[in-house]
């Protein structure tokens, strides 16, 4: 009876440990999510009322998205902070997108220092929680030194465990990279440069980074591709950052309708594999009786999920279930 007590109890800190590890998984922020980094419309709120309902702790990452040129984001003061006073940063940072990692607790202040941004609402204050450590591990107790007589296991017929069929995972392309969405300097085939190499699949989704009123994307056939057509565009977005899920294989051609943007090399053509999806219908009062299949991409109204370094949950729910059956065999 002793040595199964004392068992227990390594194996109750054992799972403690892994219960423990699996709550302290970092966290990716994508900053305003589909706003991204940029003046908000709805002034100093909009960023604040992001940040309202998440938790934030150190080791965590917030993604500053916005276009290099454009916008800037540096960590302030709470003084320089309420009073958008850019003389004196902490740290700056000029390109984006922008990855920040949270290293201290307490309260971080960002915004931006272009002239009247920050004024306007460009600014973001959160607070910072400290993870919590491990808890030591317990030594294991002294086995007594007479070998006890281990009764026969009783035979438990165990289901070996099915693995999940290995699924692709969609991917988020940000295009141009640095570069964003815009008149390209380098000529025009960079966009297509920028594409080469890629593997662009059913589920991935594209995202346009512009300055609302400068730029804008256009889906469009490969005629009005060819000859920067804008009169007929498939369909055209005209807020950035642009976020469109590729729903169709095939040839995708895009583009910027505003004058001259096409014909100086700001447009985009790509080629999508793999198996058409359908677009999830929105809830509503009356379900149509049958899904509908998009003949074009999706615009996707929320950013992808900030899971990239989160753990795995099949691999943190293995040594739990090895360890519970190793149990039931001791108790038994």
């Amino acid at each position: 009876m002793a040595r199964k007590l004392s068992t227990l109890v390594v194996f109750g800190a054992i799972l403690f440990a892994l219960l423990q590890h699996v709550s302290m998984a970092q966290q990716t922020h994508v900053v305003g999510d589909t706003l991204a980094w940029t003046v908000p419309n709805g002034g100093a709120a909009s960023y604040s009322t992001w940040a309202a309902g998440k938790t934030f702790v150190v080791g965590d990452v917030l993604v500053f998205n916005f276009r290099t040129g454009s916008h800037s984001v540096a960590e302030v003061s709470k003084r320089a902070f309420d009073s958008c006073n850019t003389s004196s940063p902490i740290s700056i940072s000029t390109n984006g997108p922008t990855n920040i990692t949270l290293t201290s607790v307490g309260s971080h202040y960002y915004l931006c220092t272009f002239p009247s941004h920050c004024t306007l609402g460009q600014k973001l204050a959160i607070n910072v929680s400290g993870s919590a450590s491990p808890a030591p591990q317990p030594s294991p107790a002294t086995p007594p030194t007479t070998t006890p007589v281990m009764a026969p296991a009783p035979s438990v017929s165990v289901a070996p465990a099915t693995a999940p069929a290995p699924t692709s995972v969609a991917q988020t392309y940000i295009v141009g990279d640095n570069l964003g969405w815009s008149v390209p300097t380098s000529g025009p085939n960079t966009y297509q440069r920028w594409a080469n190499g890629k593997s662009f699949k059913v589920g991935d989704t594209l995202v346009f980074n512009f300055v609302n009123g400068t730029h804008n994307v256009a889906m469009v056939s490969k005629a009005s591709f060819d000859s920067c057509n804008t009169t007929s565009p498939i369909n055209t977005i005209s807020n950035g950052p642009a976020r469109i899920r590729l729903t169709n294989s095939g040839e995708h051609y895009y583009m910027c309708t505003f004058p001259r943007h096409c014909s100086l090399g700001q447009k985009l053509a790509i080629n999508v594999t793999g198996t058409d999806v359908t677009a999830p219908t929105p809830s509503t009062a009356s379900t149509p009786s049958s899904p509908t299949v998009p003949s074009s991409d999706s615009p996707v109204n929320s950013p992808p999920s900030p899971s990239a370094s989160a753990p795995s949950l099949v691999l943190a729910a293995l040594p739990l279930t090895f360890l519970s059956f190793a149990l039931v065999k001791l108790l038994n």
